[in-house]
């Protein structure tokens, strides 16, 4: 087994992995330590790695089960780009709709916390990035949850929020969802408290994908959603990944938020790929 470098990158989560090709099989012994570096640093970065399509989706699958991210004409497709690079090399600009649809990602969010088994981990590859803008910021709703009073944390608890992937994509433009695409992806409930089933940590579950809390008025919903997240994402909490090309980048969707600090798609190019783990359970499941 390869001796592994670690590199840790804020004070309250994150770390830098050397020593490790994460484009080749891995043994399950690293695979085990990966796993568990994922449970305390929640975001974990393998720098200067050589990847493909093929090398990323055989390393999402040692790590756990594929996440479709959508079925069309019978055909999985497990990947999602993240920039404006097209598949025959052009690039779009700062005007195209489809740049404007991921701006959506500029909010502070947890990848597919919509559906009902909400997305363990997500992996992304970076090929080409802006020498200016493109940095992705990180904070871990785990270190939000334990600066909280006890008496704060028991209010919490038993609390469920209501996540909507209409809600959140309608603060891009009034038709960035289909109708097919909003009817497949109804509201769902989760716990504003996750637990992490390995370790029994427990963090916020927040996001821009989060509509209101159940039995609160709109009106108070949304100002605790918001003021738990303002708490959240005080500078002093973030990260801020400059990304490289090579970058190969793990995060825990159930404790992390991430929010992408834009570009000039104009001047620049940007071309990332993305694939999910799926989860193992729901929010609510969980805390059964």
């Amino acid at each position: 087994m390869p001796q592994l470098r670690y590199e840790e990158l804020h004070p309250e989560f994150g770390v830098r992995i050397r020593g490790v090709d994460v484009s080749q099989p891995l043994a399950p012994d690293l695979v085990a330590e990966i796993n568990a570096a994922i449970d305390r640093y929640s975001f974990v970065c393998f720098p200067g790695q050589s990847m493909d399509d093929d090398r990323q989706l055989a390393l999402t699958r040692q790590l756990g089960n594929p996440e479709p991210s959508h079925t069309s004409l019978g055909k999985v497709e497990y990947f999602g780009t993240i920039g404006n690079v097209q598949p025959d090399g052009t690039a779009l600009g700062n005007a195209d709709k489809k740049t404007i649809f991921l701006t959506g990602n500029n909010m502070w969010h947890s990848d597919a916390s919509f559906k009902p088994v909400p997305a363990f981990l997500s992996i992304m590859c970076a090929y080409e990035t802006p020498s200016e803008g493109g940095i992705t910021m990180f904070v871990s709703l785990r270190a939000a949850y334990d600066r909280l009073p006890p008496e704060r944390k028991a209010e919490l608890e038993p609390l469920i929020a209501i996540h909507d992937y209409v809600h959140s994509r309608s603060k891009v433009a009034p038709d960035a969802v289909s109708p097919e695409l909003a009817a497949s992806l109804p509201p769902v409930r989760q716990r504003l408290v996750r637990t992490n089933p390995a370790t029994g940590a427990k963090n916020l579950f927040l996001g821009s994908h989060v509509r209101e809390i159940e039995g609160m008025s709109v009106a108070a919903g949304r100002a605790l959603i918001d003021a738990l997240t303002d708490e959240a994402i005080r500078p002093e909490h973030v990260y801020h990944h400059a990304w490289q090309p090579g970058d190969v980048v793990l995060w825990d969707n159930r404790c992390l938020l991430h929010a992408g600090s834009g570009y000039d798609a104009d001047r620049h190019r940007r071309y990332m790929r993305q694939t999910r783990v799926s989860g193992a359970c729901s929010s609510l499941e969980e805390a059964a």
